[in-house]
């Protein structure tokens, strides 16, 4: 009696359905179609992109979105580096994917096959682990291995390469190692130590102006309730960024958005939760000085990198707040009661802010305020609304005035800047959550980088609400160029053609419109959600307005 074989193809779609994968996102190539072969076998979806480093950024998405890892398949050589921007988006952001990458017969090792390339050599400094599957028997083993370490600390990617004759090879069932679902991985929360976390309730309740930044993590960690608990139970001020965004909703009493500088150099005591002391945070130069200074955050790395801090916690925000909240709850006087006139004088510092830049945002002029534009969009949101960001100086104005109605439904590139993530993680979050509305600003120049998968799009039937804020331009750079340089060369490599992109969308079988009054944004948004088809509404904003952040230029700072 012959035993029952298997190929290395379908030995990685065992190893993903174990990990709970549903999807992958794949540009074809004959050194990983066996991939596709066996995820027909196991019930894997197959979404077939334009361009790698899509499919890569789809990955990224689908992992942020599901709190699964994500995975894109794509083949050697050009393949794998197409995908590479993706892998290092994702490794910056602290998201869990698993790029898998083709490669040459190992019969032909280093004989120049075609498409070889060291691809472990490159990926291995933009991913937590990188390795070459060396034998058809070790293919789901591996596999697993590779998500393992996706959660080793904050998350991250990982790479594999699959040379060509160990994936198409077939090897008898019971010598192949398949690992169990669930068996191959523990639980990585931990509730970070308990004299620290005593310690922080100790400050808590001695504090009188104390504020939290809830970063990424908070998402990460699923820490939501966690979260919003801890600054209601604390009377505490929240700051909220990256995924984080969303965590409390707006109008909360505990929500803030507009006096983080404020609060940032008056407050007493600061709690900063899964995020990095990197640019965004001026390298921990934006914080008082005098303030005690909290870090909780996955990575014990990331604790007290760039600045000094009075107290560091490694864990699971959502355990280490849910543990610290009641360590200062159970005190007679835990500091909550005479917060009250802490969060009134930010608030009376969230509404001057707030109505010193409203007309901008009720504007009429045309072309298009940026912020009459965003704030449209805001006013446009659901609760089930899922909004990404993807451009420059358009986005920094939306991070401004957009407030995400529910946790998880914020969307950026993260810390890396990325451009062109907006169509990959608009096709993740609507394929992953077909229950949600997913919204996506592009600026005019990320959209070109990846547009034509709207094709995808439309293919697989993914409707969205695509924004373009045109102004034929990379403005963010511009702005940076006119003052380094000065007007007569600020338009050097930065100037765009005037692309009608509503007729683009319309030509690829969605739906599209021009618009140039801004009292006709809302209704153009309201006739794209009404459509149900991927859209794109172009509207065309004013070219000589820059974003505060941009003309700050944080970015080189």
């Amino acid at each position: 009696m012959m035993s029952e074989t298997i190929s290395g193809g379908h030995l990685v779609a065992k190893a993903l359905k174990a990990e709970g994968v549903d999807v992958i996102y794949t540009l074809c190539g004959g050194h990983i179609i066996d991939i596709y072969d066996g995820c027909v076998d196991e019930g894997i979806e197959v979404i077939d992109v334009r361009h790698e480093q899509v499919a890569a950024h789809a990955a990224d998405g689908y992992a942020r979105i599901t709190g699964k890892p994500g995975c894109a398949v794509v083949t050697a050589g050009p393949g794998t580096t197409d995908a590479v921007t993706g892998v290092a988006n994702a490794f910056r952001a602290e998201s869990p994917m698993l790029l898998i990458g083709g490669q040459g017969a190992l019969s032909q090792h280093k004989m120049g096959s075609l498409q070889d390339l060291p691809h472990v050599d490159m990926m291995t400094p933009i991913t937590k682990f990188a390795a070459t599957v060396p034998s058809t028997e070790r293919v789901a083993d591996i596999v697993s291995m590779a998500f393992r370490e996706c959660y080793h600390g904050a998350p991250g990617p990982s790479f594999l390469e699959i040379p060509r004759d160990v994936l198409d090879a077939k090897v008898p069932i019971e010598k192949a190692r398949i690992p169990t679902a669930g068996q191959y991985r523990a639980s990585t929360r931990q509730a970070g130590d308990p004299e620290a976390v005593e310690r922080l309730a100790d400050m808590l309740a001695h504090a009188e102006k104390p504020c939290i930044l809830l970063g990424s993590q908070v998402w990460t960690c699923r820490a939501t309730d966690a979260a919003i608990d801890f600054v209601r139970s604390l009377n505490v001020p929240a700051y909220m960024n990256g995924s984080g965004r969303g965590t409390l909703p707006p109008g909360d009493p505990h929500h803030f958005q507009l006096s983080r500088r404020y609060a940032f150099t008056e407050a007493d005591l600061i709690v900063i939760v899964g995020t990095p002391f990197d640019f965004r945070m001026g390298y921990g130069k934006r914080l008082s000085p005098t303030a005690k200074v909290v870090q909780i955050d996955l990575d014990y790395r990331t604790v007290g990198k760039n600045r000094d801090i009075d107290l560091g916690i490694v864990g699971d925000a959502g355990l280490i707040l849910a543990a610290a909240a009641q360590a200062a709850s159970g005190r007679i006087e835990n500091g909550a009661a005479r917060r009250k006139e802490w969060l009134e004088e930010l608030r009376n510092v969230e509404t001057q802010a707030y109505e010193k830049r409203l007309p901008r945002q009720l504007s009429g002029a045309q072309p298009i305020d940026p912020y009459r534009l965003v704030h449209e969009i805001n006013e446009f949101l659901t609760e089930d609304t899922i909004y990404i960001g993807d451009g420059g100086d358009i986005v920094t104005f939306s991070g401004q005035v957009v407030q995400p109605k529910s946790p998880g439904h914020w969307m950026d590139p993260g810390p890396l800047g990325t451009l062109g993530v907006g169509m990959a993680f608009a096709m993740a979050a609507k394929q992953a959550r077909r229950d949600k509305e997913v919204l996506c600003l592009f600026g005019d120049g990320a959209f070109s980088l990846t547009g034509w998968d709207f094709e995808t799009m439309v293919r697989f039937d993914l409707p969205f609400i695509g924004v373009i804020g045109n102004n034929s331009s990379m403005n963010q750079i511009r702005y940076g160029q006119a003052a380094k340089y000065g007007e007569d060369r600020a338009r050097v490599g930065n100037t765009l053609g005037d692309i009608r992109y509503g007729e683009f969308a319309k030509l690829l079988g969605g739906y599209g419109e021009e618009v140039r009054d801004p009292a006709e944004i809302r209704p153009a948004l309201e006739r794209a959600r009404q459509s149900g088809k991927p859209s794109l509404i172009n509207v065309w904003v004013d070219p000589e307005v820059y974003a505060p952040g941009t003309m700050n230029q944080t970015m080189y700072k």
